[in-house]
């Protein structure tokens, strides 16, 4: 069948389109379910969210909390985050005009930069990176500038991070704990950071969704505490990885009042808003005790001992992450030309779904012997596809 809008007649496709594909991590969930695969590719859990957060959401539906909240966030949800964000970090916040209820952190990173950026700004981005990442700086116009996370600790080199840097640069994209890497960014290297934000007046937009899954004492400390850069940093994050309500889309944006008010402007127009009752639940989840953080993180730690014997069984060479629940690993064991080809025939012949190394790599040559795996899931699946990665010497 044919249609005005095929591939091929490019006049009807903007040009800030034409340069990436959609989500390659997405298009494996398709692929898992179209083969039966085990998916180990997007990273959502499998398991339960915590009931007294679902109760809280159907108590607020039944409640007809249905309507329309404030555009920038129910004030029950932004006080709830104040309220979080100065218990575990210090950090005090003014709920009224420096918190933004958005849909998701993948809306509130896109609002911020629509706010922040305009084109031909540069931005720096660490690589590996998410694969949003370089779309939303694409749709802003933005240059963007790569420093290479290096293995295995995905340390980075301070000169290369510094001639990234220049007067141009509007700001720098930091993902701590990192998804795919489960890097860690210690406090040295964020004060590193924080000096060179300074010296070149840049910003800091930061994606800190996986704050509470750390391992081995890593410790997360937030861009925003750091000093000098209070008015400077971007603070994004969300629900949905902490309280296991991907497909809830609530997340939230911090920042100084000024930055605040472009970024809500933007937001009211992509999305109006976030679901009402969601946000209410919302802010019973974010008021739960720390041994619920404690928990999280202790049993995220046997899902990643899980995987990490798994992967090593079946003959993968793994990097050990610090935090956020993926593992990158080495293939250049298995003997295939690229990842594409061995995530294929993961999928097809194994029956186990990850994501291609190249799709975290602004040139795919970067990630070409390399595959990400999650392990935000039950322990049974987890136990499956070790059992299904056996398998791989068999089908060589």
């Amino acid at each position: 069948m044919g249609s005005i809008l095929s591939a091929r007649n490019t006049r009807f496709h903007s040009r800030r389109t034409a340069n990436f594909t959609e989500s390659v991590i997405r298009e494996m969930t398709r692929q898992a379910l179209r083969h039966g695969a085990t998916n180990l590719a997007q990273g959502f859990p499998d398991f339960a969210a915590p009931d007294a957060v679902k109760q809280a959401a159907v108590e607020a539906i039944r409640a007809d909390i249905n309507q329309y909240a404030i555009t920038w966030g129910s004030q029950a949800l932004r006080c709830a985050i104040a309220a979080k964000y100065q218990r575990h970090y210090g950090l005090e916040l003014d709920p009224e005009g420096e918190i933004t209820v958005c849909c998701g952190a993948t809306e509130g990173m896109i609002a911020s930069m629509l706010a922040v950026v305009d084109p031909g700004d540069e931005i720096v981005l660490f690589e590996p990176f998410y694969e949003n990442y370089g779309p939303d700086a694409q749709l802003c116009g933005a240059i963007p500038r790569y420093v290479t996370l290096r293995q295995p600790d995905w340390s980075f080199d301070p000169d290369q991070l510094r001639r990234a840097f220049s007067p141009r640069t509007k700001a720098i994209i930091l993902n701590s704990p990192n998804n795919p890497t489960g890097k860690v960014f210690s406090r040295a290297e964020l004060e590193f950071i924080a000096g060179l934000c300074q010296e070149f007046d840049a910003l800091a937009i930061t994606d800190e969704i996986y704050e509470h899954i750390l391992y081995d004492g890593a410790a997360h400390c937030p861009m925003i505490t750091i000093d000098g850069m209070r008015e400077r940093t971007i603070l994004v994050n969300s629900m949905s990885k902490t309280y296991a309500v991907t497909g809830w889309r609530v997340g939230w944006v911090l920042a100084g009042p000024e930055l605040t008010e472009s970024i809500r402007k933007v937001h009211d127009f992509l999305t109006v808003g976030a679901a009402a009752p969601l946000q209410q639940a919302g802010a019973l989840a974010l008021s739960l005790p720390d041994s619920y953080y404690e928990g999280l993180a202790a049993d995220y730690s046997g899902r990643r001992a899980a995987i990490l014997t798994a992967l090593a069984k079946a003959g993968f060479r793994s990097f050990h992450p610090r935090g956020a629940y993926y593992v990158m690993t080495d293939i250049s064991g298995f003997g295939f030309d690229d990842d594409i080809s061995f995530a294929r025939f993961l999928i097809e012949k194994i029956g186990v779904a990850a994501v291609p190394g190249s799709s975290f790599y602004a040139t795919p040559e970067g990630g070409r012997q390399q595959i990400r795996f999650c392990f935000c899931k039950k322990h049974e699946t987890l136990d499956l596809a070790g059992q299904q990665l056996m398998n791989i010497s068999s089908q060589l």
